[in-house]
């Protein structure tokens, strides 16, 4: 496994949310975050089906761009009566002609459930793939998990995406509740990226 020896890395994603999770995250070691936005970057098309795969794209595309090493990060909510979606589609399902609306996603998340009368609880990950790619083409990559499930209404204005609607096992209140060091604490991209920290930085 590769460590990284710099000081500066890329974050490859254009969601301000994530890119504010990621330099807390990383604040400790000493590393200044950068954002495709810092480099006049647009995001890459994502076309694979997988996680990893699109983490790769992101990843890989920074990286080449400008010279640094690049982390990308793909993430989605699966749900287990919804055969596994939205999955890599998460986002997808918030898209809009004004821009992403998640309370409309999460609404429709709950919708399908209720037409597929799902039973209780409705079980759901959150799943996140960090790829952490080189300029030269080296890549690792670390998958993180939360295992929960989903909750009707809409709960806490902490977090985004599809927080509000995630009780994640083992807790009475949703990530959209929880205080944002201790979602930090617990989140699926803060299980992969203790795995980042233990393979790359440790």
């Amino acid at each position: 496994m590769r460590k990284f020896d710099g000081d500066r890395i890329l974050f490859a994603t254009g969601n301000a949310g994530k890119l504010a999770e990621m330099r807390a995250l990383l604040a400790p070691f000493g590393i200044a975050v950068d954002s495709l936005s810092d480099h006049a970057l647009p995001e890459p098309e994502e076309t694979e089906t997988t996680f990893v795969g699109n983490a790769r794209i992101k990843a890989h595309a920074a990286a080449k761009a400008t010279g640094l090493p690049a982390l990308a990060d793909d993430s989605g909510i699966t749900i287990d009566a919804l055969d596994g979606a939205p999955g890599v589609y998460t986002a997808d399902w918030a898209e809009t002609p004004q821009g992403r609306d998640f309370p409309m996603a999460m609404t429709k998340t709950w919708d399908k459930l209720e037409a597929a009368n799902a039973p209780f609880p409705r079980t759901a990950q959150f799943n996140a793939t960090l790829v952490l790619a080189w300029p030269d083409g080296h890549d690792e990559v670390f998958v993180g998990r939360l295992d929960g499930q989903i909750v009707w209404p809409m709960r806490g204005a902490q977090g985004h995406g599809y927080d509000p609607i995630f009780q994640p096992d083992g807790f009475d209140t949703t990530l959209g509740e929880m205080p944002t060091d201790k979602k930090n604490d617990i989140s699926h991209r803060a299980d992969a990226f203790r795995k980042l920290v233990k393979g790359c930085f440790a």
